[in-house]
């Protein structure tokens, strides 16, 4: 996913050291320093915190765009919208569920809770479905009202 350098570019431009940033974001330490160093996955939840705390997108954090911000961001996760954005994005590429779930390897029942809003998307499946379909993460959860194609 090539985030953590992403990561700790943000951390050094503000000037914040990694104990200050966990202490915000309410993590600890080491499963910080694993998610910069990309030995872990950063859960979503977290990384939409750290999104928020430096007030950039997803989508630059993907590397998606340089733009490190859009105008008008809803920092709300709205489970709803994003399992409807996520349901109209399969549609439109005319996929079933199941062809879903094995593009991005997970199940049937994961794909349904993610469009049903029981769930939130995994960050490795969020990145997957964004790149593949070349649609904008923060839009997919709802943070922006534009689909923004990037490729």
């Amino acid at each position: 996913m090539l985030y953590g350098a992403k990561l700790k570019d943000l951390r050094k431009y503000e000037d914040i050291k990694q104990t200050e940033l966990v202490k915000i974001i309410g993590i600890s330490s080491a499963a910080y320093s694993e998610f910069e160093r990309e030995k872990t996955i950063i859960p979503l939840k977290h990384l939409i915190n750290i999104c928020n705390y430096f007030n950039v997108s997803l989508d630059y954090i993907f590397s998606f765009t340089e733009n490190k911000q859009y105008i008008q961001v809803n920092n709300n996760l709205n489970l709803k919208l994003a399992g409807e954005r996520l349901k109209e994005i399969r549609k439109i590429n005319k996929l079933t569920q199941e062809e879903l779930a094995k593009i991005i390897n997970t199940t049937h029942s994961m794909i349904s809770d993610y469009e049903n809003g029981k769930l939130l998307i995994s960050t490795t499946y969020l990145y997957n479905i964004c790149y593949k379909y070349n649609i904008s993460a923060d839009f997919l959860l709802g943070r922006i009202d534009n689909p923004k194609n990037f490729k």
